[in-house]
């Protein structure tokens, strides 16, 4: 419960640094297909976008970092652009936490703190990404690795050792500190408390003008709103689906070839003879015996074992040789002698003595040629109609490298090639909720990482469906032309103006309330048909249980009793102004289960304070200064607006 206080005070980011930092090494390992980034024209990567201390945090460093996080967010959003990221704050956090782990790792060298070559190799040892087949680490895929992603050996070993500095002075610090039991207690109280008061909502969609904006007005709110209006790139897809049928079909096997199958496979066509058991394990003969014994007088098997202690288990079905390798030779021949329904003679094996009963015995004949010619020419057919198949494939594949394009390999195959309208990277129509089709899923994201009129082959289902690709029409991220937007953003407009009215209604209900008169009062003498103010009485524990806490109760849980204030409501929907009457904090007994439970949440909670103060501090001490222009280059060739 007690990151309910933390949810009302959280960042846009959420909580500050942990143990973790968003470091190079970080970004690049992270997945196995993260793509490496180019050298960018303009900032080289001699410029500084930030000095930590003596430390430098260059621009080539921040652009891979970013765009690995943008990699790393297409995970979850696949249709994100560098515009959007960078327009949400993603680059200003990137590099904050570059900063942050810089400016740590600076202050444990200050301070005589080391991370050498072997603590560096041991990390080394421990990423996926360098090791070979064996599973070990290997050095040339050590080196694969970096050079695929336009890293070099000494920035690698410089951000681990980084990392590793950074961990031996926070995790100390981390360790949940003791808090005392009189603060315990005093939070436990507030989490008992009940509030009182009342909320209203002012809808922007009663503040906002019915008519339409000027020109000027339009303009003016689309230049201020860009990034609201970025469009995800789209692509169309020219794809073309086969099968099994390309090849048409093949020739009929011909005797000399079912013979030699026949003749390879012949263990397979020879008598056999399966039996499943029913087995007990026991460690002498003596026991063994006295089991058999006793089945032989009348007793069912399960019975004897189970008033010895023991369990029976079910095997097979087996043959003998199979029995005989998983208990004994000597077992083997006992049970396949034995009559179905008979208990075979105990015999030693690998785990004890072995007492086996009969249950089933599956004799199969031997089968001539001529019986099986016709399985083994079915078999023979399907294995020569996959061959076609693979060569086909091999060739098709052979002659795209070779330059054929998507319509000559469909137009040799016959087959028909299909145009997807323009898609987003989520498999998306754009401007629609319709998909794309199925057999494109897996495709996606290498077809947003083509260039044009490159076909690909891809296998969408092995020896059954084939699919070849390529994009056409690329229309890369950017904001949408205002004509093409204009009912959206004149939309906007409006409720952007009504939200601005709304505001300054919320200011004038404030002040109504702050003179004395009481909410409802306020609200009414706006004269605009506002809804009537709610009645809030609740208690933290019946705001936890909501789950998801909304932010104008988080607002109503941490004011001041007699205080009423406004709140901005996600999406320029609105403005709430809520007013707190009274709080009642009941004392909490010192044994109450809700104080040990809050101390212990508490000292969580003050750890990871203590490391983002630490931070803080360490920054403080070795100096942080930030290269704003060159910074502000980064963002603008991240986003393409430079050449």
């Amino acid at each position: 419960m007690i990151q309910l206080f933390r949810k009302f005070f959280s960042s846009k980011f959420g909580i500050a640094i942990t143990l973790g930092f968003l470091a190079l090494i970080a970004f690049a390992f992270a997945s196995m297909d993260i793509s490496s980034t180019g050298v960018f024209g303009g900032v080289s990567g001699g410029d500084r976008v930030a000095v930590v201390g003596k430390e430098r945090i260059d621009a080539a460093e921040l652009s891979t970092a970013a765009t690995n996080a943008l990699d790393q967010a297409r995970q979850t959003d696949p249709t994100i652009t560098m515009q959007a990221f960078i327009a949400r704050g993603g680059l200003e956090e990137v590099l904050r936490q570059l900063i942050d782990r810089t400016a740590i790792a600076e202050f444990a060298r200050r301070h005589g703190m080391r991370a050498g070559d072997r603590l560096v190799d041991s990390e080394l040892l421990q990423i996926p990404a360098f090791r070979g087949p064996d599973g070990n680490f290997d050095q040339n895929a050590f080196r694969a690795a970096l050079a695929q992603r336009g890293l070099s050996e000494s920035a690698v070993r410089n951000d681990l050792a980084m990392g590793l500095l950074a961990r031996q002075l926070l995790t100390p610090i981390s360790f949940s500190p003791v808090v005392p039991r009189s603060v315990a207690e005093r939070y436990a109280s507030l989490l008992r408390e009940r509030r009182e008061g009342s909320i209203v909502f002012l809808p922007a969609t009663s503040f906002a003008p019915q008519g339409a904006p000027t020109e000027a007005q339009l303009q003016a709110f689309y230049n201020e709103n860009r990034d609201r209006y970025i469009r995800p790139e789209r692509r169309v897809i020219r794809y073309a689906t086969f099968g099994p049928d390309a090849v048409g079909a093949p020739p009929a096997p011909t005797a000399a070839q079912i013979s030699e199958r026949f003749q390879r496979d012949r263990a397979q066509y020879a008598a056999s003879e399966r039996r499943r058991f029913t087995q007990l394990v026991v460690p002498t003969q003596d026991a063994a015996e006295a089991i058999v014994a006793e089945v032989r007088g009348g007793k069912s098997l399960d019975v004897a074992a189970r008033e010895k202690g023991l369990a029976t288990t079910s095997v097979g079905p087996v043959t003998q040789d199979e029995l005989a390798r998983s208990a004994s030779a000597a077992a083997a021949q006992a049970a396949f002698s034995a009559q179905q329904g008979a208990i075979a003679q105990p015999a030693r094996g690998g785990l004890g003595w072995y007492v086996l009963r009969v249950d089933e015995v599956d004799r199969q004949p031997a089968r001539t040629l001529q019986q099986v010619r016709d399985e083994i020419a079915a078999a023979l057919a399907v294995e020569q109609r996959q061959a076609a198949l693979d060569d086909l494939t091999a060739r098709i594949d052979e002659e795209i490298e070779s330059g054929r394009s998507l319509s000559e390999v469909a137009q040799e195959l016959d087959i028909t090639v299909a145009v997807t309208r323009p898609a987003t990277a989520d498999g998306r129509i754009y401007g629609t909720n319709e998909t794309v089709a199925p057999v494109l899923a897996s495709v996606l994201p290498v077809a947003f990482d083509m260039d044009e009129g490159e076909p690909q082959l891809a296998v969408v289902a092995p020896g059954e469906s084939y699919v070849i690709f390529d994009v056409s029409n690329i229309t890369p991220s950017a904001t949408a032309p205002l004509a093409e937007i204009r009912e959206d953003v004149t939309a906007d407009w409006r409720r952007d103006t009504g939200a601005n009215a709304a505001r300054a209604a919320a200011d004038r209900i404030l002040d109504r309330v702050t003179k004395g008169s009481t909410l409802a009062a306020a609200v009414a003498a706006e004269n605009k048909g506002l809804p009537t103010p709610q009645t809030l009485n609740l208690n933290r524990e019946q705001l936890a249980q909501q789950g998801r806490v909304p932010a104008e109760l988080a607002l109503f849980f941490s004011m001041a009793r007699g205080t009423v204030k406004k709140l901005e409501a996600p999406g320029d929907a609105g403005w709430h102004v809520v007013r707190l009457d009274s709080i009642d904090a009941p004392q909490i007994a010192g044994n109450d289960p809700i104080v040990a439970s809050t101390m212990r949440e508490l000292g969580q909670a003050s750890g990871t304070e203590y490391v983002d103060q630490f931070v803080k501090a360490a920054q403080r001490e070795v100096g942080v200064e930030r290269n704003d222009a060159a910074i502000r280059a980064i963002a603008a060739q991240l986003t393409g607006q430079q050449n």
